[in-house]
C-alpha cells in the first residue's frame, strides 16, 4: 500500500478544528506494456486494468472503492447533504404531455421515484392512471426505459429498456387496451429508436457479441431490421447494411405518415449521409439523397412527395430544404429558411405550422413558421432558458413544450397553433426562495482573444472579494450545446455560498458548425483554453481564488477535466472528471469509441497522434506535482466510456502526485454512463461527490 499524508475535515469541522489523518491508496501493479507510435515508445503499464472482467481488476475495483468510501465516511456532513438533497429532489416532475392514438400520455416521478412512470388519459382533463411502471422492472431500479414509440392507430406500444446503465437495449410490446405484454422480445439492440410501419417496425442493431465482451468490444457492422408483430426476432427482414463499411452505423426513421423509410449513415458523431425509401410504392429501392459524409442532414418530415430537410451545407448555422427524392440533386433542393446569424436547431411541424427553434447566445428562441418558411410569430419564453422539445401532431392543432433555466425548474406549457396562445400547463413547487439568487451571462476572452459566452449564478449581494467558492462546468465537444437547466442539487452549492459558472467553450454547437469545429482534432487546445480562461477570468473579477476553484465535467467534459488539471494544477483546487475519456490513445478501440475520431483525430495516424499524445490525461500527469483534489466517478456498466479510462488514469494519478490533496476514485455498480440510474444512486452520488467539494473547499454546510 501507498501511503500519503492528507488532511481530513472530520468531526472537528463542526468547532472549526481540523483533524489529521493517514490515507492510503492500493498498490496497482505495473506491467513491462510498451507501444510504438510512429517511432515514439509509450509505456501502458495498467493496460491489464481495461480487463474489466479479471478477478485481478474487481479486486483492485473493490480495494479502491474501499479507500474512498472510508474517505467520504469520516466527513460528519456527508448524511446531511444526502438528507438535504433529498429533500430538494422530492417533488413531483412531469414530462410534456404526447398523443399516442386517441390517447395521452405522460412522465411523471412522484418525488424519489428511482424511475418516473408512465400514465395515460383520455382527455387532458380525465383521472390519469398508470400505464407502466418502470419501477416494477427490478428491485434495485436499475433497469430503465429507454426508446418508446405508439404504432400510428395507437393500438400497440413498442419499449427499449436498459440495465444497468449500459446502452444496450432489449425492445418489447405491449398491446395499449388491455396493457398486456406480447411475446416479441428483441435483442442486442443500440443507438435505436423504434420506427412504425403499418404491422410492424425498423430498429438498428449490431452482432451479438461473444460472453465477456459485451461491454466493451467495438460495436461494428451494424444492421436496420425490420420487426413484424407476433414473430421471433430470428424472423426479422434485414432492410439494409453496408458489409464494406463495418464502422458505418445507421439512424432509422419513418415520417409521420409513414411514406418514408429514412436512413442515415455514419461513421462518427457529426456528419452523415442520407438514403430514403418510398413505402407507398410496392418494391421501390432506397434512393441516396447524399453519399458523403462531409455535412450534416435531417430529415424533419415530408410534404406529399418531398423531403424537408434541416443542414448546415453551405450554411453552419443551419438551413431547411425541400428535397424531392425522385430529383435528388442539389439545383433541385428549394431552400425553404435561409441560414441566419443564430444556430437553427431544431423543427417540429404541429397543427400544419413548423415550430423552429433558435439558438442564441447558448438560450433558446422559439418561432411559428408556415409550411412554405414564412415567418408567423416569435413565440415569447418566461425568461433565458432552454426549451425541450415540442409534442404534438400534424392534424392537431395542440402542442406541449417544456422550459427550464437555472432558478426555473423545468414546467409544461401548452400552445395551440391557431390561436398562437401560450398558457402555463404544469409548474413544479419547490421549498426554495429562488428569488434570492441571479443569472447573468458574461463574454471573456479566451488564449487567441475569442469571446466566450460564461453563464454565471449566485447569491444576490454576492461579495466580489475573491473569497467565493465557484464550481466551474464546461463539456466542449461533438457539437453539444450547454444551455441553462435547472438542477435540484445544485441548489445545494448556491445555498452554501458557493458561485455555479458554465461556459460555452467551442467544441459545443452553441454557434453552429464553425464553432464546433474550432475545438475539433488539432484544435482541441482551444477547448482548454476556453476553460482556464474562464477560471482566470472569475479569479480577475473578484469572484474566487485559485484555492476555491473545483471544476467538473462528465464525458468528454471528463477529459476536460483531466487535460486542465494536468495543464494548470495550481488554478484549481478540486477537479471531478466524470466517465472521461482519459486516454486519448485507445479511446477507438472500444465500444462505439471509434465514432469520436471524427471529433478527436486518432493515434493511427502520426500528426494527430503527437497531438493527441501532447495533452492525453494519462500521458501527461508528471511525478512529483501536486494536484487538485480529484474524485473521479465512474461506473462498471458503463459501456460509452469504458471504465479502463478512469481506472488507468486514477493509478497515473495515484502513482505519481504528490502532496495533501486526496486523489481518488468512486466506481459505481450496476450503473453506466448516466441515462437511466435510478434516484436512489443519483442521490447517493451527488451526496459524496458534494461531500468531497465543500470538504476540501474548506464549507462549512448549513442549510436553509
Amino acid at each position: 500500500m501507498k501511503s500519503i499524508q492528507v488532511f481530513l475535515l472530520i468531526a472537528g469541522i463542526m468547532m472549526g478544528t481540523v483533524s489529521y489523518a493517514q490515507l492510503k491508496y492500493p498498490a496497482t501493479k505495473k506491467t513491462d506494456v510498451v507501444d510504438n507510435y510512429f517511432g515514439t515508445k509509450v509505456a501502458d503499464p495498467y493496460r491489464w486494468l481495461e480487463d474489466d472482467n479479471s478477478e485481478e481488476t474487481k479486486e483492485w475495483v473493490k480495494l479502491q472503492n474501499e479507500v474512498t468510501d472510508n474517505y467520504l465516511a469520516n466527513i460528519p456532513f456527508r448524511e446531511d447533504i444526502k438528507k438535504r438533497f433529498s429533500e430538494l429532489y422530492n417533488y413531483p416532475k412531469y414530462s410534456s404531455p404526447f398523443k399516442g392514438g386517441d390517447n395521452y400520455f405522460y412522465f411523471k416521478n412522484d418525488g424519489l421515484q428511482n424511475q418516473s412512470v408512465l400514465y395515460t388519459q383520455k382527455t387532458l382533463d380525465s383521472e390519469a392512471e398508470v400505464f407502466l411502471d418502470p419501477n416494477k422492472l427490478s428491485s434495485d431500479g436499475t433497469v430503465s426505459l429507454s426508446a418508446l414509440a405508439f404504432s400510428k392507430d395507437g393500438k400497440y406500444f413498442a419499449y427499449g429498456t436498459a440495465t444497468g446503465g449500459s446502452d444496450w437495449n432489449e425492445f418489447f410490446v405491449m398491446e395499449v387496451a388491455s396493457k398486456k405484454k406480447l411475446n416479441d422480445h428483441l435483442k442486442w439492440i443500440k443507438f435505436s429508436g423504434i420506427s412504425w410501419k403499418d404491422n410492424g417496425f425498423y430498429y438498428h442493431r449490431f452482432p451479438e457479441p461473444e460472453k465477456g465482451a459485451e461491454l466493451s468490444k467495438a460495436n461494428q457492422y451494424g444492421q436496420v431490421f425490420y420487426h413484424k408483430l407476433g414473430t421471433s426476432q430470428s424472423e426479422d427482414v434485414l432492410v439494409y447494411e453496408d458489409k464494406n463499411n463495418p464502422k458505418r452505423y445507421f439512424g432509422v426513421s419513418t415520417t409521420e405518415d409513414e411514406r418514408f423509410l429514412v436512413i442515415s449513415f455514419s461513421e462518427g458523431t457529426n456528419n452523415n449521409g442520407l438514403l430514403v425509401k418510398d413505402l407507398s410504392k410496392t418494391n421501390s429501392d432506397f434512393i441516396t439523397i447524399v453519399d458523403n459524409l462531409d455535412n450534416n442532414y435531417n430529415v424533419v418530415d415530408n410534404i406529399n412527395e418531398k423531403l424537408l430537410i434541416l443542414t448546415d451545407y453551405k450554411a453552419p448555422n443551419y438551413r431547411l430544404i425541400l428535397v424531392d427524392p425522385q430529383n435528388p440533386k442539389e439545383k433541385d433542393w428549394v431552400e425553404l429558411i435561409p441560414e441566419k446569424d443564430n444556430v437553427l436547431q431544431n423543427i417540429n411541424i404541429i397543427g400544419e405550422k413548423m415550430i423552429v427553434n433558435y439558438l442564441k447566445d447558448a438560450s433558446s428562441h422559439v418561432y411559428l413558421y408556415e409550411l412554405n418558411g414564412k415567418l408567423v410569430e416569435e413565440i415569447k419564453l418566461p425568461t433565458v432558458g432552454s426549451v425541450g422539445g415540442f409534442s404534438g401532431k400534424r392534424d392537431e392543432n395542440v402542442a406541449f413544450y417544456s422550459f427550464t433555466s437555472f432558478t426555473y425548474p423545468s414546467a409544461i406549457f401548452k400552445f395551440e397553433t391557431d390561436t398562437r396562445k401560450s398558457t402555463l400547463f404544469r409548474r413544479p413547487e419547490l421549498n426554495f426562495d429562488f428569488e434570492n439568487y441571479e443569472t447573468k451571462q458574461v463574454f471573456y476572452p479566451s488564449k487567441d482573444g475569442t469571446k466566450i459566452p460564461m453563464f454565471i449564478v449566485h447569491k444576490k449581494g454576492l461579495k466580489f472579494d475573491g473569497n467565493n467558492p465557484v464550481y466551474l462546468y464546461g463539456y466542449g465537444g461533438f457539437n453539444v450545446s450547454l444551455t441553462p437547466s435547472f438542477s435540484a442539487g445544485r441548489l445545494i452549492l448556491l445555498e452554501n455560498g458557493v458561485v455555479f459558472a458554465m461556459a460555452n467553450l467551442r467544441g459545443g454547437g452553441e454557434y453552429g458548425e464553425a464553432w464546433h469545429e474550432a475545438g475539433t482534432k488539432l484544435k482541441k487546445q482551444n477547448v482548454f483554453d476556453d476553460f482556464i480562461y474562464a477560471a482566470e477570468y472569475l479569479v480577475k473579477q473578484g469572484y474566487t481564488s485559485s484555492k476555491k476553484i473545483a471544476i467538473a465535467g462528465g464525458s468528454n467534459g471528463g477529459l476536460l477535466v483531466g487535460a486542465v488539471a494536468n495543464q494548470r494544477p495550481d488554478l484549481f483546487k478540486v477537479a471531478l472528471p466524470a466517465v472521461g475519456v482519459m486516454d486519448m490513445l485507445r479511446f477507438h478501440k472500444f465500444t462505439i469509441g471509434y465514432a469520436w475520431v471524427s471529433d478527436y483525430g486518432s493515434s493511427e495516424n502520426e500528426e494527430e497522434f503527437k497531438y493527441l499524445y501532447g495533452y492525453s490525461p494519462i500521458h501527461n500527469i508528471k511525478n512529483g506535482v501536486e494536484y487538485p483534489a480529484t474524485l473521479v466517478t465512474t461506473a462498471d456498466h458503463d459501456d460509452r466510456v469504458v471504465p479502463a479510462h478512469s481506472f488507468k488514469y486514477i493509478a497515473t494519478l495515484q502513482e505519481n502526485h504528490k502532496g495533501a490533496n486526496p486523489v481518488l476514485i468512486r466506481i459505481e455498480t450496476k450503473a453506466g454512463h448516466g441515462a437511466g440510474k435510478p434516484t436512489s444512486k443519483i442521490i447517493d452520488e451527488v451526496g459524496d461527490v458534494y461531500s468531497f467539494i465543500f470538504t476540501n473547499l474548506g464549507i462549512k454546510p448549513s442549510y436553509k
